[in-house]
């Protein structure tokens, strides 16, 4: 009951911190929705800007995503340190700001400067990713963390669906694609006002009574875990991000390439929706990777090289959930691991990070030169296709994270950690 006469009910402490969480849940997710608004919408606008400033050429192209990717690298390995000297509030506002720079490339009088813009915006997006993890660990429960990272994890996914959609109208309604970068990076200031009025710090040990943990990138550079983790995903990342970044560009498949990503993207939201269902109901991770790692890349085979135009739509539809079904369960498996807290889960995920995207910067870049050299810009994504089947490989190295119940156990209700 409220207070009669008062303007609000009242409210307990686990009322306020319930409503909290999911307001700082909903500006992370908002913000890094608009992060990949405004990548995509960059690449899909790569003829104007390149003609712009005078520019040409596939490879050439190719670096308004690597150079983003390349930040990308050096934020996510900048944002453990910088989350332990500025607090949860302050570093997540800084990778908000930083995003919202992306928008200056609006101003830019050269192509050198537009790069520079898409820099800054990488770096606010590889901080902010890593920031995700930090967030839900503390602030979630284990029974609520499968929804809360599959609802990260398709954060990408609608902000590139966003772009896909709108990019093509806002372009003509504003007039230029210099309005529409701009346009983004007002929205992130605007958010990035919300969080600083929002968000606080918290302990980074996994409880306010324990002691201070040293865990830094040393430490995790030690953990085998931490490096085959993004090793995984390195190859389904390259072939997510070539879907928008070049398939758009390529011709002669059987549909219209731009179509083919739309369809992906699409399906990938509902693989997104799917693999929550499936991570909070199937207690085992690793199978997940596997099989659905595996169909992606037959099915993304399928897409490239039927000359049908429904089997290629299908296909494309299949790729795009198989994607995605399994990133519930690849985000949630380092937060099970034993010995887990806030501190560790950063360092784990800027390592993640940065390798994930140190290996795909190489292997875009190449695949552009492949593209030129061979005059076939279709290799390209025969190449980054055959790339995806790094998660099928790589998942028979890493550890299983999730509790299978014996029998006996099953029976009485209980689990145990057998894998």
């Amino acid at each position: 009951m409220g207070v009669p006469g008062a303007p609000y009910p009242e409210c307990d402490d686990e009322d306020v911190t319930t409503m909290k969480k999911y307001l700082l849940e909903i500006l992370m997710f908002s913000a890094y929705a608009l992060f990949a608004a405004s990548w995509v919408s960059g690449a899909i606008l790569t003829p104007d800007i390149q003609s712009s400033f005078g520019e040409e050429g596939f490879a050439n192209a190719t670096w308004g995503s690597n150079v983003i990717t390349l930040a990308k690298v050096a934020g996510n390995l900048a944002a453990a340190m910088l989350l332990v000297r500025l607090g949860a509030k302050r570093a997540f506002t800084l990778a908000m700001v930083l995003i919202a720079v992306g928008g200056l490339g609006a101003l830019a009088g050269d192509y050198n400067g537009w790069l520079l813009s898409r820099l800054a915006l990488g770096l606010g997006g590889a901080l902010a990713i890593v920031y995700f993890n930090p967030v839900v660990l503390h602030y979630f429960s284990a029974a609520e963390r499968p929804l809360i990272n599959g609802i990260n994890a398709a954060a990408f996914n609608t902000g590139n669906l966003l772009a896909l959609l709108s990019t093509g109208a806002l372009t003509a309604w504003l007039g230029n694609w210099q309005s529409v970068v701009a346009l983004y990076g007002v929205m992130l200031v605007a958010l990035a006002v919300l969080w600083w009025l929002s968000a606080e710090d918290f302990s980074l040990s996994g409880g306010g009574n324990r002691p201070a943990e040293k865990y830094g990138l040393l430490e995790g550079m030690r953990e085998a875990f931490n490096w085959w983790l993004p090793l995984a995903y390195c190859g389904v990342l390259f072939c997510y991000i070539a879907v928008f970044a070049l398939f758009p560009l390529i011709d002669g498949f059987a549909v219209a390439s731009n179509h083919l990503s739309a369809v992906m993207i699409a399906a990938g939201m509902v693989g997104t929706a799917a693999g929550i269902v499936v991570t909070k109901r199937y207690p085992l991770r690793l199978p997940v990777l596997r099989y659905a790692g595996l169909a992606l890349v037959i099915f993304a085979a399928l897409m490239l090289v039927s000359r049908n135009p429904f089997i290629a739509y299908a296909a494309a539809a299949l790729a795009g959930f198989f994607m995605f079904l399994p990133m519930t369960a690849l985000v949630t498996l380092p937060q099970e691991l034993p010995g887990m807290t806030p501190a560790r889960i950063t360092v784990t995920f800027a390592m993640f990070w940065s390798i994930s995207y140190t290996v795909e910067t190489a292997l875009m870049y190449g695949a552009g030169v492949l593209a030129d050299s061979s005059g076939q810009p279709a290799m390209a994504a025969y190449f980054a296709v055959a790339c995806s089947a790094s998660l099928f490989l790589v998942s028979f190295v890493l550890p299983e994270s999730g509790r299978k119940a014996t029998v006996t156990e099953a029976d009485n209700g209980t689990e145990s950690a057998t894998a």
